[in-house]
């Protein structure tokens, strides 16, 4: 689907008929799907269209665990996969954006040269009308994500060719430092199961929509 008519989509959330003050769109999909490269984008297209306060960014990845409680939990080497997340405080969190708040609301996200989450990197200002959030597992049948789902008003699935998901990944990795047979073996042993869970979420009800996105108009 072409940027512009997402753009349209998305907005009608808050515009078309029955739209909410503030309203959540979610998108879910594989790792290395594009979900967050969209996100961004939607958001900085619809404050260019609609001024400052019409859209944030919302980013799941703020929710990783740190690398101390992966190790406590014994789960460094499943890193990105479910039970690496703290879904409840993410929950929480749109809870709160939901309620729409009169301050700002500060949002983690994750820093991918620190290989770490890190606090407040992103804020969500008190009048705004659409919070973009994305992640993998947002439409999963899992523990802890259908309390997400609660204050998501609509959830779409971002898809992309596996082996085109494989190369954005294995390039992912190698930016973050790994050599090319670490970045590999990672992507293999993590990344790509990790995909297959959020695969079978794909023809979810909770899904309203699934498409590809190039990033191309």
């Amino acid at each position: 689907m072409r940027t512009g008519e997402l753009m349209d989509l998305a907005w009608r959330l808050v515009e078309g008929e029955g739209g909410r003050a503030r309203a959540v769109l979610g998108l879910a999909g594989p790792p290395g799907a594009g979900k967050s490269t969209l996100a961004r984008v939607l958001v900085d297209e619809l404050r260019r269209r609609h001024g400052p306060d019409a859209a944030a960014y919302v980013p799941l990845d703020g929710f990783h665990l740190s690398n101390a409680q992966l190790d406590r939990l014994g789960l460094v080497s499943r890193k990105g996969s479910p039970p690496t997340f703290d879904v409840h405080g993410y929950a929480a969190l749109l809870r709160r954006l939901a309620d729409r708040p009169g301050h700002d609301v500060y949002v983690p996200d994750f820093d991918r040269s620190l290989d770490e989450p890190v606090a407040a990197r992103h804020v969500v200002g008190p009048g705004v009308r659409l919070v973009v959030t994305e992640g993998n597992y947002l439409a999963c049948d899992l523990p802890g994500w259908s309390a997400a789902r609660e204050w998501i008003d609509e959830l779409w699935y971002v898809d992309a060719d596996a082996d085109e998901r494989r190369r954005r990944l294995v390039e992912r990795q190698l930016a973050g430092g790994r050599t090319e047979g670490g970045a590999r073996a990672w992507v293999e042993g993590n990344d790509m199961p990790n995909a297959e869970v959020v695969e079978s979420s794909r023809d979810s009800g909770w899904v309203k929509r699934v498409f590809h996105w190039s990033g191309h108009d």
